[in-house]
C-alpha cells in the first residue's frame, strides 16, 4: 500500500488518485459532502493548480470550523481559503452567507 501525498492528487486524470480524494471529501456533516463532491465534479477538472491546492488546504480543515466559514459566521483568515469558500457557496445552488436553511 503506498501513501499518497497532495502532489499525487494535485496531477489530473488518476482514477485511483480521484477515488482517494472523493474519500477525502467525506465528512461528518451530509450538507459539506454535498458541497465538497460537487466541487470535485464540477470544478476540480478544470482548476488550477494552485485552487486544487487550497482545496486539499481546505479537507484539512475540522468540519465545524469549515461550515462556519461556508455558512458565512466566521471570518476565513486566509484569502485563498476565502475565494475557494465563495466557489463552494456559489455552486449550481448558491449558498447565502448567515442564512440557515435549516431551520
Amino acid at each position: 500500500m503506498s501513501v499518497e501525498s497532495d502532489d499525487d492528487l494535485l496531477a489530473e486524470g488518476d482514477a485511483l488518485a480521484m477515488r482517494r480524494l472523493r474519500w477525502r471529501c467525506r465528512r461528518g456533516m451530509r450538507e459539506l459532502d454535498i458541497l465538497l463532491g460537487r466541487y470535485l465534479d464540477h470544478r476540480w477538472s478544470t482548476a488550477e493548480r494552485a485552487e486544487r491546492a487550497s482545496f486539499l488546504r481546505l479537507l484539512a480543515i475540522e468540519d465545524d470550523r469549515l461550515w462556519r466559514w461556508i455558512s458565512g459566521r466566521e471570518a476565513i483568515p486566509d484569502t485563498e481559503l476565502a475565494r475557494l469558500v465563495a466557489v463552494l457557496r456559489d455552486g449550481p445552488v448558491p449558498i447565502e452567507p448567515g442564512v440557515d436553511r435549516a431551520s
